[in-house]
């Protein structure tokens, strides 16, 4: 029973960081990726549909994208939704493809994106802290119903501890490697 509380958080913990990743990998830095676009919703066919869905993405260089829709007739559908996502870029087209010059950040938009990343970081730092704190109720109930001992409990919520504050620093380092990432100029 431990074991599988224990095993369920952990998942949970994990999820939880690989959402970060994905989070902080849309968060524009000076250099041309294909994530930072891909999760735009373009109306296509009155469905709204991922972009990497419905084009391919290519990152040619280091300040450009290069968007190459399967379907030509929705070229006007996807430089829409560009213009209509917080992205801030304008998309460019020759009628085969959307090109997307990345302009090189300010020094202000630097910090401001730094700190959009240290709240997304102290955001899933709280996940992770009320999912060791549901583990701990779950855990203290077991002990309240005597299904485990004093002593299991106490082992139990150490465990539970060293594992929280293993994410934790993971969920630093990822936001420390993005803010790295942000500041090279």
């Amino acid at each position: 029973m431990v074991s599988g509380i224990l095993g369920n958080i952990k998942n949970k913990m994990e999820t939880s960081l690989s959402l970060l990743q994905q989070e902080l990998a849309t968060i524009r830095t000076g250099h041309a990726t294909p994530a930072l676009i891909e999760h735009i919703k373009v109306e296509y066919a009155g469905v709204p549909t991922s972009l990497n869905q419905i084009a391919g993405i290519s990152a040619p260089a280091a300040r450009l994208l290069v968007i190459q829709p399967w379907d030509r007739g929705s070229i006007h559908d996807i430089e829409k939704a560009i213009l209509k996502s917080d992205i801030g870029l304008t998309p460019s087209s020759d009628g085969n493809v959307i090109r997307l010059n990345i302009p090189p950040l300010t020094e202000e938009r630097r910090q401001a994106l730094t700190k959009l990343v240290k709240n997304r970081v102290e955001e899933k730092k709280i996940v992770i802290r009320n999912l060791r704190r549901e583990a701990m109720e779950g855990l203290r109930s077991l002990e309240k119903t005597r299904e485990i001992s004093q002593d299991e409990l106490k082992r139990s919520l150490d465990q539970l501890q060293k594992l929280t504050d293993g994410y934790i620093t993971d969920a630093d380092h990822i936001g420390q490697s993005k803010e790295t990432e942000l500041l090279e100029v």
